[in-house]
């Protein structure tokens, strides 16, 4: 079993430790919030106050970050990961940030002597909690081989998507089609209503036809259909509509550096910068559909 340093128990971060736990692993973790550290403790991960208490002497480390500037942080920073832990350590970082940052992280590692990949994960909360996520890895082959060993208590998928980057590429190419297909579902679901339908019905028609997709199956946004739907729980977030504009916006900077038109993606991201400018930018994605009923 493995000694691993985790940076950064949030929603997300939290629970993969504790599978990471329960399955023989040591884990020390930090974060900037003591709260996140405490809650990941009832897990069995070990709290510690620093970066350098979380690096010090492990075989590998984690990083599950909101942005490219916190993962450039925790990284290169004078306190941070490349300061402190030894080059022997392999670095992984699932956090969903721009390209940009991923290749800075994968360019500073490699000159200090470290092995890293870049290694995103998709399906929520409810995948983090599950062990079920769907980690998508880039970097050379044995590290991405070996980081695959120390993935599998958090994963139902490992997916190695080639070399730097390629990791972050897939995640931000697969959030871009999830909040449009989101979108789309939103839209469907309120015209569906207002043609008189039964929303069970015309779930249960959509799921098994052309219209079906990740996004209706597990956040439909009509509630009393799905069980793992925010729309149940007054949109209390499984995956904030903040988050969602970031990663969104992550596809469309992307997209923009590499003259690819994205229509479809940009008017989304509108759809979700309208909840952030309401105020709501804590609230589930899912809450788009009060964008699309009229009630927001």
């Amino acid at each position: 079993m493995a000694t691993i340093g985790w940076i950064g128990l949030g929603n997300m971060g939290g629970p993969m430790t504790a599978n990471l736990v329960a399955a023989g692993h040591t884990v020390r973790g930090f974060d900037v919030d003591p709260a996140a550290v405490s809650a990941a403790e009832a897990g069995g991960l070990i709290g510690v106050s620093s970066i350098a208490d979380a690096v010090n002497g492990v075989d590998a480390v984690f990083t599950m970050l909101p942005k490219g500037e916190h993962a450039r942080a925790v990284y290169l920073g004078d306190d941070g990961v490349l300061a402190h832990a030894a080059t022997t350590t392999l670095l992984v970082d699932s956090s969903t940030i721009d390209i940009e940052s991923a290749a800075a992280l994968h360019e500073a590692a490699a000159d200090k002597g470290f092995r890293f990949v870049d290694a995103p994960v998709s399906g929520g909360i409810s995948g983090a909690k599950a062990g079920t996520l769907t980690f998508m890895i880039g970097g050379e082959e044995g590290a991405v081989k070996d980081a695959t060993a120390l993935i599998e208590p958090m994963a139902k998928n490992i997916i190695p998507t080639g070399g730097a980057t390629t990791g972050q590429a897939a995640k931000i190419c697969n959030n871009l089609m999830l909040f449009i297909n989101l979108a789309a579902t939103a839209e469907g679901a309120v015209l569906a209503d207002r043609l008189g339908l039964d929303k069970q019905v015309f779930w249960d028609i959509a799921s098994v036809s052309s219209g079906d997709s990740w996004a209706l199956r597990t956040w439909y946004p009509v509630p009393g259909v799905v069980d793992t739907a925010a729309s149940n729980n007054d949109f209390a977030p499984t995956f904030t509509a903040e988050l969602a504009n970031k990663d969104i916006g992550l596809a469309i900077a992307a997209a923009r550096d590499t003259n690819t038109p994205l229509e479809i993606g940009e008017h989304v991201q509108q759809l979700f910068q309208r909840l952030l400018d309401d105020d709501q930018g804590g609230k589930d994605c899912s809450m788009i559909i009060k964008l699309v009923d009229g009630s927001l």
